[in-house]
């Protein structure tokens, strides 16, 4: 997938992406370092309702290393992952007892790309200082996920590894 322009990920996050938004994160990709941030939040204002372009503002500002826009981002995101599929807009009350009926993390979709979120979320509390958020966010995804299908076992091991083997 490519990150800026979305290509092949409206399937995968839940939707269609408007043209306008569309064309904010082409231009975010060829935009000099300093103009992407600016070009990539005004596509989230366009489209408050693509999850891809929260995807793509939490992967940049992360890569940037500036982990407070990185977690403002994913939590936007979040949330607004949270209104399609459903769920509590708390994270922390969505357990596999409390889940709607049709809630689907396997599928592709905005339940799945809550799900993500979540992962990016416990890597970014990790990266911030904050593992028992990590270790929280972790023990949510598996429990709504045993299976594993998202790849936080690598958040875990990470935490693991700082935590001295105690992981989730």
């Amino acid at each position: 997938m490519n990150l800026f322009t979305g290509e092949s990920a409206d399937e995968f996050f839940g939707g269609e992406m408007p043209a306008a938004a569309r064309q904010a994160l082409r231009l975010a990709a060829h935009a000099p370092r300093e103009e992407v941030a600016s070009l990539l939040w005004t596509a989230q204002a366009m489209a408050p309702q693509a999850l891809g372009v929260y995807y793509v503002l939490y992967k940049h500002h992360a890569s940037q290393r500036e982990l407070a826009e990185a977690e403002r981002a994913a939590r936007r995101g979040l949330q607004e992952a949270a209104r399609q599929a459903g769920l509590a807009a708390d994270w922390r009350s969505v357990t596999p007892a409390t889940l709607p009926a049709g809630v689907d993390f396997q599928g592709s979709g905005p339940a799945r790309f809550w799900l993500f979120t979540l992962k990016a979320l416990a890597f970014l509390s990790l990266r911030g200082g904050h593992p028992e958020e990590a270790r929280e966010l972790l023990a949510t995804i598996a429990a709504l996920d045993p299976q594993a299908r998202i790849g936080d076992e690598v958040v875990a091991s990470l935490l693991a590894s700082i935590s001295g083997g105690a992981g989730v």
